[in-house]
């Protein structure tokens, strides 16, 4: 079997806006087509109908996942097997979880794709019923190790397909930057307080101390934008920190190339493209060592590893990077090679093997 033999329904969410599931999912329908699939889409996220809806809180969730339902039920009678990306807490239970009963009931394969970073804590809550709806799915795929061994403990085996990077997007810029101000450090998750982003303005700050000229973009939107722009401004540093809002992908690659380190202080974390996406582009990696994170990179070898809600850790190591050019280039280079095992050319054979054995599986039932 191929790609080409197959219509997949996909069940996800996509841009806008632009984090990490609704970048995989649109990624994932866009390679499944050039493979020849038959893709059809069935969108978590898609605009409330009518618009309107959006403003009657507390009963505009019904206003979309009426339709979603519609849309999933039409289309598990058109599938081969059904690809359902899945999170933690209310998105697992609103709109994953349906997705499996309505596949199962309509007789159609299911591959739930789990990639949540809260896996741990929603889990402990909710093993039971999330085990009686995986009872139902051909196959549990995971992107890590980490949530590997996170469902294992709860007793639902699953395998690894990874996650995938887009290499000829984000690539490294081809002239090196030179800059007479200073080094230009980027942060790129949502502005949440489980990203940490408070951290990373703190260790900004204290970097800065040594480094002056340096500047601190952060991509991404949240509700905490107004509050780390009023700490921006009582460490002394809004001068130097641009909140440049939600970028698409696009724009997202012109900034990885145009900086010099990442900083990444999530305090829960599973495996953040962002991390993958900045070693693809040639930048070095100052990161957390939360949940998922150290099954990705290596400490000194392919990312520096610093403790979760450490200013101080994450501005000594991001130092240490930027004042020895050999350790920078060392790490560079490192990061490169490893992301290469997230192409598509090496996943798409992982990808095509589990849904070979959804198919198999279910028949055999």
């Amino acid at each position: 079997m191929n790609f080409s033999a197959l219509r997949v329904l996909l069940v996800g969410p996509l841009p806008p806006p632009a984090g990490g599931m609704a970048n995989q999912t649109r990624q994932l329908a866009e390679l499944l087509r050039g493979e020849g699939a038959a893709v059809e889409l069935v969108q978590v996220n898609a605009p409330y109908r009518p618009a309107w809806a959006e403003r009657l809180k507390g009963v505009r969730a019904f206003f979309r996942l009426v339709p979603y339902l519609l849309r999933l039920w039409r289309g598990a009678g058109r599938a081969d097997l059904m690809h359902v990306m899945a999170n933690s807490g209310w998105s697992w239970h609103l709109f994953a979880a349906p997705a499996v009963w309505i596949g199962w009931f309509r007789g159609v394969p299911v591959v739930v794709n789990y990639r949540g970073g809260e896996a741990e804590p929603f889990l402990a809550r909710s093993a039971a019923s999330v085990r009686a709806t995986l009872r139902r799915a051909a196959s549990l795929v995971l992107p890590s190790g980490f949530l590997l061994e996170v469902f294992a403990r709860y007793g639902m085996p699953g395998r690894i397909v990874a996650n995938i990077v887009d290499l000829e997007r984000f690539r490294p810029r081809e002239v090196p930057r030179r800059s007479v101000d200073g080094p230009l450090l980027i942060a790129a998750r949502n502005l949440e307080a489980i990203y940490g982003n408070d951290t990373v303005l703190r260790a900004f700050a204290l970097l800065s101390e040594s480094w002056p000229g340096a500047r601190l973009s952060i991509a991404g939107s949240g509700p905490e934008a107004a509050a780390l722009a009023a700490l921006a401004q009582e460490l002394g540093v809004a001068d130097r920190v641009r909140f440049t809002g939600r970028l698409d992908r696009d724009q997202m690659a012109a900034l990885y190339r145009d900086a010099d380190l990442m900083l990444n202080a999530s305090r829960v974390d599973n495996m953040p493209n962002a991390l993958l996406e900045a070693l693809a582009s040639g930048l070095v990696v100052v990161t957390s060592d939360v949940g998922g994170i150290p099954f990705i990179v290596r400490q000194r070898q392919t990312a520096m590893l610093v403790p979760p809600d450490d200013p101080q850790a994450m501005a000594k190591a991001a130092h240490e990077v930027l004042a020895d050019a050999s350790l920078h280039a060392a790490l560079v280079a490192a990061g490169r090679d490893e992301v290469q095992r997230y192409r598509w050319s090496s996943v798409r054979a992982e990808l095509l093997a589990a849904y070979v054995d959804a198919i198999a599986a279910k028949k055999a039932t």
